[in-house]
């Protein structure tokens, strides 16, 4: 059970590419402190890249849940990209699809973002 994150920044966006499994919320501190970092920054768009994500559980889905909080209090967005057919599922269930805005691939994902958050 392991967990990481990386963050590229493309113009004005950040994306953050998971890998692994995001099961527990203590797995995700330095996320948290690297989302915390960027908006203080003033940078309020995030894609969030889940194709290299092999779980994710309700845990994981509260740190999807803060990270798009948090933007969306800052005056941005998030969107989430590359959602395998499992996760999809899940979002579903929660009924959390209303709530996200989802992507097929992050290019996808940053055309969303662009239209939602005007410069």
């Amino acid at each position: 059970m392991f967990f990481t994150h990386t963050v590229k920044k493309q113009g004005n966006i950040h994306i953050f590419v998971f890998t692994g499994e995001l099961i527990d919320k203590n797995q995700a501190d330095k996320l948290m402190q690297d989302v915390d970092e960027i908006i203080l920054n003033n940078q309020i768009r995030f894609v969030i890249d889940l194709s290299e994500l092999k779980y994710l559980n309700s845990s994981g889905l509260t740190i999807l849940i803060q990270i798009l909080t948090k933007a969306r209090k800052a005056g941005g967005e998030a969107v989430i990209a590359h959602v395998s057919k499992r996760i999809k599922e899940l979002l579903v269930i929660t009924k959390l699809n209303t709530v996200f805005t989802v992507a097929d691939t992050v290019e996808q994902g940053i055309a969303k973002l662009n239209k939602l958050v005007s410069n």
